[in-house]
């Protein structure tokens, strides 16, 4: 229940309460810490067992992850411009974005970059290694597969959702229904990780969708 809940909370905590004020940063980077550490305090001290999260990347887990990864990318980038660019449903979204970027004292394009770089390919890895190596593997030896997929992809969703309704302004019917494809997502990296043992392919699609989302963020509130 606390890997379910706690990522939520803390997004409500720094995303939301406490956007624009001093403390976000440091709460951001203490709720951070918090819960990349947390499975690992878990299993080393409660339940007192080994860390076995390596497995060489394999064709079961990196073809799957290739391709929902370059699909969600390729789908992102050629919506953006003609759907997504010119629809009101994401009129807030620039400025909320650049607030956002802002608060993170990012004023570059530079900067920018190095902050994609993170979150698409370090950031993604911690959060495959956090809901699907963590928390759904621990669901799945209690539920089997497709319940724990099910749960662990819900609590994947709900800090999504904190997020998207902040960069839409509210959380009204589109807020869900983009927060139910963060949901489908989870569920297949659930599933390539499921059928390979590796975190390679999620991880691999993980990255890819991220980087599509960054360069959307870019188009979004740096570029005139």
């Amino acid at each position: 229940m606390f890997a379910a809940l706690f990522p939520t909370l803390a997004t409500w905590l720094y995303f939301v309460v406490l956007f624009g004020s001093p403390w976000t940063m440091p709460v951001f980077a203490v709720c951070k810490g918090i819960q990349f550490a947390f499975p690992l305090v878990w299993i080393l001290g409660v339940e007192r067992s080994r860390l076995h999260f390596y497995k060489r990347p394999g064709t079961p887990g990196l073809l799957p992850g290739l391709a929902s990864g370059l699909a969600i990318f390729v789908f992102l980038i050629a919506a953006y411009q003609p759907v997504l660019a010119s629809s009101p449903v994401v009129e807030r979204a620039p400025a909320a974005v650049a607030g956002k970027i802002a608060s993170l004292g990012i004023d570059s394009t530079g900067q920018y970059v190095l902050m994609a770089v993170f979150y698409s390919l370090i950031h993604s890895l911690l959060e495959e290694y956090y809901w699907r190596w963590f928390l759904f593997g621990r669901l799945r030896r209690r539920t089997g597969f497709a319940l724990a997929a099910i749960l662990s992809s819900l609590a994947f969703t709900a800090h999504h959702v904190l997020v998207i309704g902040q960069f839409l302004g509210g959380f009204g019917l589109w807020t869900w229904l983009l927060s139910l494809t963060v949901t489908a997502a989870g569920l297949a990296w659930a599933w390539i990780y499921h059928r390979s043992g590796s975190l390679y392919g999620p991880w691999l699609s993980h990255g890819l969708a991220d980087a599509a989302l960054m360069w959307i963020g870019y188009r979004m509130a740096l570029t005139p």
